[in-house]
Order: C-alpha cells, then sequence, then structure tokens
C-alpha cells in the first residue's frame, strides 16, 4: 500500500511519463488477446461486445473469463507497483493512466472495456483494504441480485466513502473519478437494470 501523503517531488515529465506508461499498459487488450489465443474468436462478436471478464464468460469458458479478470487487474496493480518503485508520488498518476488506457485503449481505436477489474487492480496496489471493501461489497451484491453490472456499480460508490472513512484522502480523490468514469461507462447497464434487462451472470445472452 503506498503511503497516504507523499510529498510531490517528481518532475513534470517524470509525472506525464508515469501517466502515458501506465495507460499503455492498460491499454492492452486482455480479454481479446486471450479469446483469440484460445481460437474462440473475437470476444466483441458475442454477448455485449465488451472486452471484459463478465463478456468472456458468455464464451461458457470460465477458465477464460478468470484469466481475463487477472490480467486487466494485474495491469493496474502492475502500473501502480512499478512507476512507485520509481518515484511513490507518480504512482497514482500512472494507476490512473492505466484505468483510462483498459477504458480507451488506442490499439482498439479507443473503444475498451468498463473498467472494473483495472480499476480492482489499481485498488490492490494503492489501497488494499479499500480493494477488501469492494470485494465484499461486489460478491454480497452479484451473490443476491445475480447482476455483475449492479454489484459493481455499488461497490464503486463504496471504496471512495470507505477510503475517505479510512482516512487515505488522496486515494479518495482519485477513485471518486474513477467511479465516476465506471458509473459513465456503465449507463447502459443502468438503463438496462432500471428496465429488467439486464443480463445475469452465467447467462450467455
Amino acid at each position: 500500500m503506498l503511503p497516504e501523503t507523499v510529498a510531490l517531488t517528481s518532475s513534470m515529465p517524470m509525472l506525464l511519463g508515469a501517466l502515458i506508461f501506465g495507460y499503455l499498459l492498460g491499454s492492452i487488450p486482455s480479454g481479446v488477446l486471450i479469446t483469440r489465443a484460445a481460437g474462440v474468436g473475437d470476444v466483441r462478436a458475442i454477448g455485449s461486445g465488451n472486452i471484459g471478464a463478465t463478456n468472456v464468460l458468455r464464451t461458457g469458458r470460465k477458465g477464460l473469463a478468470a484469466l481475463t479478470l487477472i490480467g486487466d487487474a494485474l495491469k493496474g496493480a502492475l502500473a501502480v507497483w512499478i512507476v512507485g518503485r520509481f518515484a511513490s508520488d507518480a504512482a497514482l498518476l500512472a494507476g490512473l493512466g492505466a484505468f483510462l488506457g483498459h477504458l480507451y485503449p488506442v490499439w482498439l481505436k479507443f473503444k475498451g472495456g468498463k473498467g472494473v477489474a483495472t480499476y480492482l487492480g489499481v485498488l490492490i496496489a494503492v489501497a488494499f483494504p479499500g480493494a477488501l471493501v469492494f470485494a465484499l461489497v461486489w460478491i454480497a451484491v452479484a451473490v443476491i441480485t445475480r447482476y455483475s453490472s449492479l454489484a459493481a456499480l455499488i461497490a464503486a460508490v463504496a471504496v471512495p466513502i470507505a477510503l475517505a472513512f479510512y482516512g487515505d484522502m488522496r486515494a479518495a480523490q482519485l477513485f471518486t473519478l474513477l467511479s465516476i468514469l465506471v458509473l459513465i461507462k456503465h449507463r447502459a447497464n443502468i438503463s438496462r437494470l432500471m428496465s429488467g434487462q439486464e443480463s445475469k451472470i452465467g447467462s450467455k445472452g
């Protein structure tokens, strides 16, 4: 976990480099690469067309979905950890970059995923207690409702509140921004949830 308060000692080029490095790492499309390597085609052509683990699960290959989840989370965590070894005050920017890279990857014409796994990976590296909050809330909501999107939305709202309560204000500020982006990327899911048309976990539709 990163220190809660870090003096901004890095130069502007270092901060910009951290953001760009995080973006390039985050823009690696794990779901697309994994499904193609497994011979099941392009995940963007099935289900919701999303590149994340939930849509990969609709291939019926749970192992591929798990690998996608790990890959998307790992790139967020690695961005923070790697940059944090050289400039701890730039690590949060690397995490932001990784998240933006997943949402808007240059390799896929800026049409990426919804960011939940990468959000979690960044959270694990930045503030592990917040990751526990996210996981517990997600599991509870998912078990009760079987809606992955609803679980992610509620967990994303809970995280900044938990981080602020914990006293980690820098992380709370970062994840307020990330949570807003998660909500924006899930606006179609929110609409389907309200109309009762959202697919549940395990559905191939």
